[in-house]
């Protein structure tokens, strides 16, 4: 046999297009989906509390609202509420101008802060973001009352020493920020990704399955009824998603030092989270056959970006947007960030989750009775 024609055979051919035919969706999907940083961080949106009577804090509050990148900027919203919405994810920053800003900055006497509280349980963007805006706004203040207090309080020139070393340092301190963390995250890459990894490694491992199983369901045709078979195939996923959750939960607790009573709530969801993936990429697997993995790769690739876990959904194109709310990965990816980080409700993602299993069920429900038809079944 010659090299030539080794190249034509079907597996060097089906090589060949699987290694474009991924370079090309990955490269296409994940690159224009990534060009939303930064790009869409305008998108986001964010509340400026100014509580403050004097005139600082408005001047401070109408140059903030006209200098910073967002297009949407709260401000008739209470302090409180704007933190119960930014521990939702549904405000990217919280700025607040306390009552005695003003106050504290003509007396001098003690620093005038103003408090901008960030939540670090969502969208790694969005943290690392809102950290530098946050930054760059603090040395910007900084230096303005700095300049103010010194023409303020060094009009004498003939000042002791000591009284020098005090109005020194009432320069300095005239400005301090305050940065509010809240939901704060452990230290190290493996805590940010934790949500997404847990996610992925289950998908995955249901992705393959999906073939596996439903090559399964076919292969076994006339030895019991097609519902009896398809009941099968769902009970196999879903003690695989038992078994996959507990050594997956198990590792995850291990490496990033959880709390044991995350154990037993993260491999509930893992087990949610095989059974759902399947369902779901079980569809054009029991629509086209083994043919279906070439699609379910890119819709894979589609979810890494609509998951959430790097890009919020504010910031994201259309597509990956849309993509967002039928996908299973960005529901599981939101309930961890709430469950294991945050502190709101996980519920609502998790009954999200459970939807898109349930309809992709009934999907492959409505596949198997009426696109495959019944054979006889032979008598044991």
């Amino acid at each position: 046999m010659k090299f030539t024609e080794f190249l034509k055979s079907k597996g060097a051919t089906a090589a060949l297009f699987m290694g474009i035919f991924y370079a090309v969706c990955m490269l296409g999907i994940f690159l224009p989906g990534y060009t939303a940083i930064p790009g869409n961080i305008d998108q986001l949106q964010i509340a400026i509390i100014n509580d403050d009577k004097g005139e600082a804090g408005a001047q401070i509050a109408d140059s903030l609202a006209e200098q910073l990148p967002f297009k949407e900027i709260k401000t008739d919203i209470s302090n409180n509420a704007a933190l119960e919405q930014l521990e939702e994810n549904e405000l990217a920053l919280v700025i607040h101008i306390p009552e005695t800003f003003s106050t504290d900055l003509q007396k001098g006497e003690v620093s005038s802060s103003i408090d901008f509280t960030l939540n670090e349980a969502g969208a790694t963007v969005v943290a690392s973001s809102m950290n530098q805006i946050v930054s760059q706004i603090n040395a910007q203040l900084s230096a303005q009352f700095s300049q103010q207090t010194a023409q303020g309080i060094l009009m004498n020139v003939n000042v002791p020493e000591e009284q020098a070393k005090e109005m020194a340092q009432k320069i300095e301190n005239s400005y301090v920020g305050n940065i509010v963390t809240i939901n704060d995250m452990p230290d190290g890459m493996h805590n940010n990704m934790l949500p997404m990894f847990l996610t992925m490694a289950l998908y995955v491992g249901a992705m393959i399955a999906s073939m596996q199983l439903v090559g399964a369901f076919k292969a076994n045709r006339g030895k019991a009824t097609k519902t009896r078979l398809f009941i099968y195939v769902q009970l196999t996923a879903i003690i695989i998603g038992i078994v996959a959750g507990l050594v997956s939960a198990g590792i995850a607790v291990g490496i990033n030092d959880l709390s044991g009573e995350l154990f037993f709530q993260i491999w509930g969801q893992q087990v949610l989270n095989y059974w759902t993936c399947f369902n779901f990429t079980a569809i054009v697997v029991f629509l086209i056959g083994e043919a279906g993995m070439i699609l379910n790769i890119p819709i894979l690739l589609v979810q890494t970006i609509a998951n959430g876990a790097t890009i919020p959904r504010e910031m994201m194109y259309a597509p990956y947007e849309w993509a967002s709310y039928i996908s299973p990965m960005y529901y599981s990816v939101q309930a961890y960030f709430a469950n294991i980080f945050g502190s709101v409700s996980v519920s609502p993602y998790l009954i999200g989750l459970g939807v898109v299993g349930l309809v992709a069920m009934l999907i492959n429900i409505l596949i198997v009775w009426f696109l495959h038809k019944p054979l006889p079944v032979a008598e044991v």
